[in-house]
């Protein structure tokens, strides 16, 4: 039912249009009524009327001045003029405001029905468009969300290639484009609010649904504070949610990737943050089932400082194993192996780190599923503390077996490839591709292997020694910039200055200048050695 509004400055034209017309029967309200235009705009805001039939002529404000301001606060109010005058002038100041139609006086009851049928139709048809488009509006909406958790979620498993990935980033209105990334998945089984919510405006993350319980967020920024200020509102839900484990109506596993400073690399974060998740949890259903098995016991209190034994396995050295284990394992005097589990989940949440710890140091070393059981299978075996002591032995020469397998692994292939770079660089048309193809292997695995492993990535290690070869020729020819720059594998001389001057922070003339300058210091120099060695004239 619409609401219509009468302003009239006399009471019986109100009355008599107020009691002519059967106003629900018609499908209407009359909401209420004002004697001028100065009272009806006040009405007007209060009650929201439809329709609002209006006279002309009217004290402190008329009807034309009273429309004007109507149909500019509310343009979607339909405006019926009713007025005993026929100056044309009016006329047409009402049709230049928008008033739906304009009457003159006295009208027949079956003609103003008429009128606020109209009105009514047009009303309707008028939300019904508005209706379609804000419909039209969500779908495309939804569209560009599907687009953009598609690309996010294939940038994250490296299904695009960086243009492809700005391009289509651009298209979306998605700006990925940023100097550092690192992305962090979780896996939430919540039954009340959102934990996240005061992470989902933030400009700087992007977030996509990768299952129905798992979240990802790719955090981008200019500098490493900016990351790690991303990272603190993640960290601080985690702490939250420990800390109420308990009473929490969420449950959170979250995983962490590693900064990365490339958008080709994104995936390599993305792969670590689902690892690291992976084995959070494995270690929390072991705490919690641990927890359970010991409600009341005294053996809750036996602590075992995992980070502590880590950082061993990281930096220790044989020598310094067995009498490192032999006082860590003191820790466990007070287990009964024999009557109670909980020795077994202990160890099994300290074997879970390791493997985590392992995955951080060896990103590239395949998951050990096999082995982490047959460690498992070692712990239920476990019956006394010199047992303990000695699979505490087994796990950590495990670790070491990975280090040293990693070492050995990758140390020889990469020194292969440095010196092909070494042999190569000059050659224009050198590639990735070239030296994964010399070690016989896929240039994405090199890839991954060298940025893990050296610090740097392919194209910044070749990039890198170009240009110190560039500046060795510097200091050792004459020949021109241009010249150089082919010397070093590169037919444009205009990049090859821009990386020079990237890279040793002068420009190429800067450069040279700099060279000739040193030169004439030590000139000067050896001159004034000299002098001081030959013997003064005689007088």
């Amino acid at each position: 039912m619409k609401k219509v509004m009468l302003v009239d400055d006399e009471i019986s034209n109100r009355e008599a249009i107020r009691t002519c017309i059967p106003w629900e029967e018609e499908g209407f309200i009359l909401c209420g009524d004002a004697s001028d235009g100065e009272m009806a705009l006040t009405l007007t805001e209060q009650l929201r009327p439809d329709i609002v039939i209006t006279d002309i002529r009217m004290p402190f404000m008329d009807g034309l001045e009273f429309s004007a301001i109507v149909r500019e606060r509310n343009p979607e109010v339909k405006i019926i003029i009713l007025t005993g005058h026929e100056d044309f002038g009016y006329a047409r100041t009402a049709l230049r405001i928008g008033v739906h139609d304009y009457c003159l006086k006295p009208i027949r009851e079956a003609d103003l029905i008429q009128l606020l049928r109209n009105a009514s139709e047009l009303i309707d048809k008028e939300r019904e468009v508005k209706a379609n488009i804000e419909k039209l509006r969500q779908c495309e909406l939804e569209k560009i969300e599907i687009s953009r958790e598609k690309l996010l979620n294939d940038l994250c498993s490296g299904f695009v290639t960086t243009m492809e990935a700005i391009r289509l980033g651009r298209s979306l209105s998605l700006d990925l484009q940023a100097r550092y990334y690192v992305v962090v998945i979780a896996d939430v089984r919540t039954f009340g609010d959102n934990p996240f919510q005061q992470a989902l405006d933030r400009k700087d993350l992007f977030q996509f649904k990768r299952s129905r319980t798992e979240i990802c967020w790719l955090i981008k920024g200019e500098t490493l504070e900016q990351i790690q200020h991303g990272l603190k509102i993640f960290k601080n839900i985690r702490q939250i949610n420990r800390e109420q484990t308990s009473t929490a109506s969420v449950s959170i596993t979250m995983g962490f990737g590693s900064v990365q400073e490339r958008l080709m690399n994104i995936h390599l974060s993305f792969l670590e943050a689902v690892e690291d998740m992976h084995w959070k949890r494995l270690s929390s259903q072991n705490r919690v089932t641990r927890c359970e098995s010991i409600s009341g016991s005294m053996e809750q209190y036996v602590f075992l400082d995992r980070t502590c034994f880590v950082n061993f396995l990281k930096i220790g050295s044989p020598s310094q194993l067995s009498s490192f284990i032999k006082e860590y394992a003191s820790a466990l005097k007070g287990i009964d192996w024999a009557t109670s589990p909980f020795g077994f989940y202990i160890l099994n949440d300290l074997t879970f780190e390791v493997f985590r710890s392992a995955k951080e140091v060896y990103r590239h070393r395949d998951t050990p599923e096999d082995t982490l059981q047959q460690l498992q299978q070692m712990i239920k075996t476990i019956r006394s503390l010199d047992e303990a002591t000695q699979y505490l032995i087994s796990l950590t020469n495990q670790f070491w077996s990975w280090r040293s397998q990693t070492n050995d692994r990758y140390g020889e292939m990469l020194r292969r490839v440095k010196a092909y770079i070494h042999s190569n660089y000059s050659n224009d048309t050198f590639s990735l591709q070239d030296a994964a193809e010399h070690v016989n292997v896929s240039s994405s695995h090199l890839s991954k292997v060298f940025s893990q492993e050296t610090g740097h990535t392919f194209i910044e290690y070749l990039t890198q020694y170009r240009i110190t070869k560039a500046m060795e020729l510097f200091k050792t020819t004459s020949f021109k910039s241009f010249e150089i720059a082919f010397r070093v594998g590169y037919n444009d001389a205009h990049y090859f200055s821009t990386l020079f001057k990237r890279i040793t922070g002068m420009t190429t003339k800067e450069y040279k200048k700099s060279i000739r300058i040193d030169r004439t210091l030590f000139v000067m120099n050896r001159s004034d050695t000299l002098s001081k060695k030959l013997p003064s004239p005689v007088k």
